[in-house]
C-alpha cells in the first residue's frame, strides 16, 4: 500500500515537527548510536535530541528512542551504556547474557513425546527416517538467552520520577516497532491500540532475536524483533507530516578495497571465512531494504527532508567488531562519535541549507576541533570489586585480540 502524503507543505517556521528514527543492530548498533548522537548533539545547534515530536525504535534502536523520550541525555546514555559509570541508571550487560532456562526445560519435556511420535512414524506407518525425525525440531530451542531482563531492567529505569514506562503519559509520541511471529506483520506498540503495553516489554519484543532470544508472549501473541519487516519504520513518523525525519543506521555492508587511509587493505571477505560471509549476507540484505524504504519516501514524502546518518561502508572496524560485542565499546562508540564528526564535516554543503530550514545549524567549532573526543582516559579513582575485575578482563582480552 502506498503510504499517504503528508497535506502539510515544508515548514520553515522556528517550530518545526522533528522526528528521530533508530535501526537496530545488537549492543554494536546501540554502542554505534550513542556515539553518532553525541557527535550531532554537539555538532546541531538548534536540535534538541529530547524534546523531538516522535521517535521511532526497532530492536536496540528501541532503547535509544525510549532513553531520549524519556529525557536521558546523549551523553547520560553514554555514560550508562559506554562509560559504566556507577549509578542508578548503570547499564549491567550480565543480563543480557544468561541462558534461556525455561525455554530450555520446556524444549526439553518435548522429547520424549517428539522421539516416540518419530519412532512410530518410522517404524508403524513406513515414513522414511528424515520425514519421520523431522518432527524432532520442535524440541530445539527458540532462543538461547533468556530476555526477560530486558524488561525488568528498563522497567526499573522508566519508573523512576520523571520518567514513564507508559506510552500513554509521554510528551511525545514514541513508536517501538516489533514483528508478530505468526502473521508477520508489524506490530507499532505506541500507535493507538497498541499503546498499553509497558515500552519495556516493547523493547524485549522488538529486541526479540529469533534464534538467540525467545519470542515475547504479549496478549497471548509471539512477537520478534522488529528488523525481521522493515529496517527503519518511519512511515508511522512521516504519515503525521514531520518537517525532518533523522535517521540513525549503525548496519551497512562492507567494500571491502585497499584504503590508505586506514593503512587496511581487505583483498576479500571470503578470507574472513563463514562470519564474514555472513555478516556481509545480512548487513546487505537489510540495507538493500533500507535504501528502497528511502527512495520510497523521497517520491511520496517530498516536503520532508530526510537526513540519514550510517556508517562509512568501507570502515573496517565497525564491520569487524562482534555485533554481538560489548567488550570494545568505549573504543567503538570513540570511533563512531569521530566518524560521524567527519560525516558533517565532509556533507556541510548539503546539510547546512537543508537543516537551516528547521532552525537548525552546523557548529564549525565543535565539528572542526581536532582534539575533542568523546570519552576521556578513564581515571584512576576507587572502584569496587566488580568493576575492577570487568575492567581487568576488557584490557586482557583486549591485549590478547591484538595479539
Amino acid at each position: 500500500m502506498t503510504p499517504t502524503r503528508p497535506t502539510t507543505r515544508r515548514r520553515t517556521t522556528p517550530h518545526p515537527r522533528i522526528a528521530l528514527a533508530f535501526a537496530g543492530g545488537g549492543p554494536l548498533g546501540a554502542i554505534y548510536e550513542i556515539g553518532a548522537l553525541c557527535a550531532l548533539d554537539e555538532g546541531l545547534r538548534g536540535l534538541d535530541f529530547n524534546h523531538c515530536d516522535h521517535y521511532i525504535g526497532v530492536s536496540a534502536g528501541g532503547f535509544i528512542a525510549a532513553g531520549l523520550v524519556n529525557g536521558i541525555t546523549p551523553r547520560q546514555l553514554c555514560e550508562a551504556f559506554i562509560e559504566d559509570r556507577a549509578g542508578e541508571d548503570q547499564f549491567d550487560p550480565a543480563w543480557l547474557m544468561r541462558p534461556a532456562w525455561s525455554e530450555l526445560a520446556d524444549r526439553a519435556r518435548r522429547v520424549p513425546g517428539l522421539l516416540g511420535g518419530a519412532l512410530w512414524a518410522w517404524v508403524a506407518q513406513g515414513k522414511t527416517a528424515s520425514n519421520a525425525f523431522e518432527r524432532m525440531g520442535a524440541a530445539l530451542p527458540t532462543g538461547l538467552l533468556d530476555n526477560e531482563g530486558i524488561h525488568t531492567q528498563i522497567e526499573r529505569l522508566f519508573n523512576k520520577p520523571g520518567r514513564s514506562n507508559d506510552f500513554r503519559r509521554l510528551r511525545a509520541h514514541l513508536t517501538l516497532v516489533a514483528t508478530e511471529l505468526d502473521t508477520g506483520e508489524a506490530a507499532p506498540f505506541g500507535q493507538p491500540g497498541w499503546d498499553h503495553v509497558p515500552i519495556s516489554r516493547a523493547i524485549q519484543a522488538s529486541a526479540a532475536l529469533p534464534g538467540l532470544f525467545p519470542p515475547v508472549v504479549i496478549d497471548g501473541r509471539h512477537y520478534v524483533d522488529g528488523a525481521l519487516k522493515k529496517t527503519v519504520h518511519a512511515t508511522v513518523a512521516l504519515d503525521e507530516g514531520v518537517d525532518l525525519l533523522v535517521c540513525l543506521n549503525p548496519l551497512v555492508p562492507f567494500h571491502a578495497q585497499a584504503d590508505e587511509g586506514r593503512g587496511k587493505h581487505i583483498p576479500s571477505l571470503v578470507e574472513g571465512g563463514f562470519p564474514a560471509v555472513m555478516s556481509q549476507t545480512f548487513r546487505s540484505m537489510i540495507h538493500s531494504r533500507l535504501a528502497l524504504g528511502f527512495k520510497q519516501y523521497e517520491r511520496s514524502y517530498p516536503d520532508t527532508d530526510i537526513v540519514l546518518i550510517e556508517p562509512d561502508q568501507r570502515d573496517a572496524e565497525l564491520f569487524f567488531a562482534n555485533t554481538f560485542s560489548y567488550r570494545q565499546r568505549r573504543e567503538l562508540a570513540e570511533h563512531a562519535y569521530q566518524q560521524t564528526r567527519t560525516f558533517l564535516r565532509q556533507q556541510a554543503a548539503t546539510l547546512a541549507p537543508k537543516l537551516a530550514r528547521h532552525g537548525i545549524s552546523l557548529d564549525r567549532q565543535a565539528i572542526d576541533d581536532p582534539d575533542r573526543r568523546l570519552l576521556q582516559a578513564e581515571p584512576l579513582r576507587p572502584a569496587n570489586a566488580m568493576v575492577r575485575l570487568r575492567r581487568t578482563l576488557d584490557t586482557l582480552e583486549n591485549r590478547l585480540h591484538a595479539t
